[in-house]
């Protein structure tokens, strides 16, 4: 069955083709006959009870270079697609959670993917915080003095902002570091919201895991080795990703956490493990399925359009 497809993404002409999942979902869709739009997040309006995108009809093909063909902008009611994929980059900031409350007034009539609601309601930093066994040891304050109470207890700690992403704002900070209050100060002009500490996992050096869930069961994994010197194991701060497989704890965690994602309907997501610990779990824009593919041989973007198309039907009733 020829689904009609919305896909609200940054621009189409900036991404990366060697590593973008976005791309890759949008190549599957095309290959089972699915009609895809394309628009951006600010080209969104609410009128007369309805959800109104400016978007074009979207080809793409693996041609570096000339990777896509927009059609003509036209002004379209979101409510008449079968499905909108919701894969706008972070930062989680107003206009993101704007955006889910937006497509909040078309989901489950038009499929949203991931469910608008969950999505607002699971913040990367803060939704992992429902699991605190699978967690490092982290406290989320504002407060000074509990912030240098956990760093007198854990020495070494990270500390990073509660609504980043990409690593971005994320520093180590070891026992013998004397710029905390430099850093605490400079957060606090930067950001309204608390800060996350956590105690500093040596395991990092060896990297982090990007694990990919579809619909609450793990596809599979990629580890992302930061480079010497580097406390951050994101791709696109020089990582290098590494063929891995899943320990036994990988499962444990991805078995903990799957049935919540499942109900919540969070059907594509991907969490970091450091060593045996559960960091963050990604339900905005999870990245990393062209490098597991790469690595295990698979096509993560078809068991995802496997979940989504049962997922539609299922709403059909």
């Amino acid at each position: 069955m020829s689904l009609t497809v919305a896909i609200q993404m940054d621009p189409i002409e900036t991404i990366n083709i060697n590593t973008d999942s976005t791309f890759v979902l949008a190549l599957e869709a095309q290959r089972r006959g699915h009609r895809l739009h394309h628009y951006l997040p600010q080209d969104m309006s609410f009128v007369g009870g309805k959800v109104l995108a400016l978007a074009r009809p979207l080809e793409v093909r693996r041609e570096y270079g000339r990777h896509f063909t927009l059609g003509a902008a036209e002004m379209v009611d979101l409510s008449s697609f079968d499905m909108v994929l919701m894969r706008q980059d972070p930062p989680f900031d107003m206009a993101y959670i704007t955006a889910t409350h937006l497509l909040e007034h078309i989901h489950p009539r038009t499929y949203v993917v991931n469910d608008p609601v969950h999505v607002r309601n699971a913040p990367e930093k803060l939704f992992v915080a429902h699991f605190p066994e699978l967690m490092p040891p982290t406290l989320i304050s504002s407060d000074r003095a509990q912030i240098r109470a956990f760093r007198a207890e854990h020495r070494d700690i990270i500390i990073k902002p509660l609504f980043g992403n990409g690593g971005a704002g994320v520093f180590h900070v070891d026992p013998d570091d004397d710029n905390l209050n430099a850093l605490l100060e400079m957060f606090t002009q930067l950001y309204r919201e608390p800060v996350v500490v956590q105690r500093f996992l040596p395991e990092i050096r060896a990297g982090d895991k990007r694990i990919i869930l579809v619909d609450g069961e793990a596809a599979g994994g990629v580890t992302r080795v930061p480079q010497p010197g580097e406390a951050r194991a994101n791709l696109h701060v020089g990582a290098i990703g590494e063929k891995t497989t899943l320990t036994r704890r990988d499962r444990e965690i991805c078995e903990a956490i799957g049935p919540e994602l499942k109900a919540r309907g969070l059907v594509f997501a991907g969490i970091d493990v450091i060593g045996d610990y559960l960091t963050e779990i990604n339900v905005t824009s999870p990245t990393g399925i062209q490098e597991i593919n790469g690595f295990d041989m698979t096509a993560i973007e078809a068991n995802l359009w496997d979940a989504f198309e049962a997922r539609f039907h299922a709403s059909r009733g």
